[in-house]
């Protein structure tokens, strides 16, 4: 069975951000490893602002699943890119209940509420918006609406 796990980059607040989602998705962050951390990062050394800065952080949500992130330092040649909607963090659930208490919980300071939670022809709650750090998010409970699309 394949793993699929969703990596995302942050500017500079990457910590922030996994600290919301450590609540929203009730998981202990995992192994933050921050820049300073490292032992190798060639002759230059690395400017105070970055190295605070995430190289990699994680939650596990179960046995298949891990949202992973890091900030992109433009210091150290990464440049970040405008957010777009081209990819979304879907979120399958179990419950209507545990669907609401997501999208509710993402849906603190939203950038945009694209689609509210409702009920749809392929879910008995969808709903779909970008969280504060700029991420887009779908969450699902398929219910007892059974879809094949």
């Amino acid at each position: 069975m394949a793993k699929l796990s969703l990596y995302l980059n942050f500017r500079g607040n990457c910590e922030e951000a996994f600290h919301f989602y450590e609540k929203v998705f009730n998981t202990p962050l995992l192994n933050i490893i921050r820049y300073e951390d490292l032992s190798d990062m060639g002759d230059d050394p690395l400017p105070e602002a970055v190295k605070k800065k995430i190289v990699n952080v994680g939650l596990k949500l179960n046995e298949h699943t891990y949202i992973m992130g890091s900030d992109v330092i433009p210091e150290l040649g990464v440049k970040p890119t405008l957010w777009g909607n081209q990819t979304y963090g879907m979120i399958d659930l179990d419950s209507a209940e545990e669907a609401k208490r997501i999208f509710n919980e993402l849906s603190t300071n939203a950038l945009e509420i694209e689609m509210p939670l409702n009920a749809t022809f392929f879910a008995e709650l969808y709903g779909s918006l970008q969280d504060q750090f700029g991420i887009w998010w779908m969450i699902h409970y398929e219910g007892n609406v059974k879809y094949e699309g």
